[in-house]
């Protein structure tokens, strides 16, 4: 795509979009697909060989289940997207994998496609890690506590609730052990990556969807939250490298056509079932060594 068809975009796009004059969007080609398949299997394998069959097929559901929310939501508003990369990682990273993303190749037309593409993936990956979080649970066991090094896993409000809901106990209960079934252990981490990606910063979900519901207070949100990774960094280092990497993607917000358009009333809404999920998944302290 020259430079000279995006500024003419950016440019006219506008008035054609309210027009209903929409980019014709090309189907995926078959080297895309191959690349797509390639890098699929290529994560089921890592992620098999980091926690299993059922933890692999789970967790690879789960992500892509994540990031075609977001393909969905674009094509279904007339912005080329690609289709899902899936990161393999050594499967001696805790999970096998680095997670997914999606390159959005066209400018976002108003602050109602921004909201619909940044909080489709959030919302269609939480309902998906809370299926594999619910019957993962039923799946597990509870064994009397023990004294044995290993790492402790955090827990979230949406995990507490789901555990006293299934198994009678909670991760913080001190006298007794939960040993995560493989599918539990899957949606733990897909609701871990649904609260990492709704930090609303950037390019990041949560950004989207904060910069698309409160445009005015998105600079100051987005820094606070941004400053507020380094006290937290504290009690888990991982955040510091996590504000290194938003640090390198950057705070620029998504371009948008039209950046005064009206939100309407579902599309706030998608807003604030955002803010809820990102309330019951955000664990302060993912991980520890006990």
């Amino acid at each position: 795509m020259s430079s000279d068809y995006e500024e003419d975009r950016a440019e006219f796009g506008h008035p054609l979009l309210k027009r209903r004059f929409y980019p014709a969007l090309k189907a995926p080609t078959p080297r895309q697909w191959l690349v797509f398949s390639i890098l699929v299997l290529l994560t089921l394998g890592t992620t098999y060989l980091a926690g299993g069959f059922l933890f692999a097929l789970s967790l690879v559901f789960i992500l892509g289940i994540h990031e075609f929310g977001h393909y969905w939501a674009a094509r279904r508003n007339h912005v080329s997207v690609s289709l899902p990369y899936f990161i393999p990682a050594p499967p001696f990273f805790i999970a096998g994998t680095f997670g997914a993303f999606i390159i959005i190749k066209d400018p976002i037309p108003n602050r109602g496609v921004l909201m619909e593409i940044g909080a489709s993936g959030p919302i269609a990956g939480f309902i998906a890690s809370f299926i594999a979080l619910s019957v993962g649970l039923f799946l597990s066991e509870v064994s009397p506590s023990n004294a044995i090094q290993g790492v402790s896993f955090g827990s979230s409000l949406i995990l507490s609730a789901l555990s006293k809901l299934i198994l009678g106990v909670t991760p913080l209960s001190t006298d007794v052990d939960i040993q995560l079934h493989s599918i539990a252990f899957a949606g733990w981490i897909g609701m871990f990556i649904t609260a990492l990606n709704l930090i609303p910063v950037g390019q990041l979900d949560g950004g989207h969807v904060v910069y698309a519901l409160l445009k005015g207070k998105y600079k100051m949100i987005s820094r606070v939250f941004f400053l507020l990774l380094f006290p937290l960094g504290i009690l888990w280092q991982g955040w510091w490298f996590w504000a290194v990497l938003i640090a390198l993607i950057g705070f620029k917000p998504a371009p948008l056509l039209d950046e005064n358009d009206y939100l309407k009333r579902e599309h706030k809404f998608l807003g604030k079932c955002c803010l809820f999920i990102f309330i019951v998944t955000f664990v302060p302290v993912p991980f520890e060594i006990i």
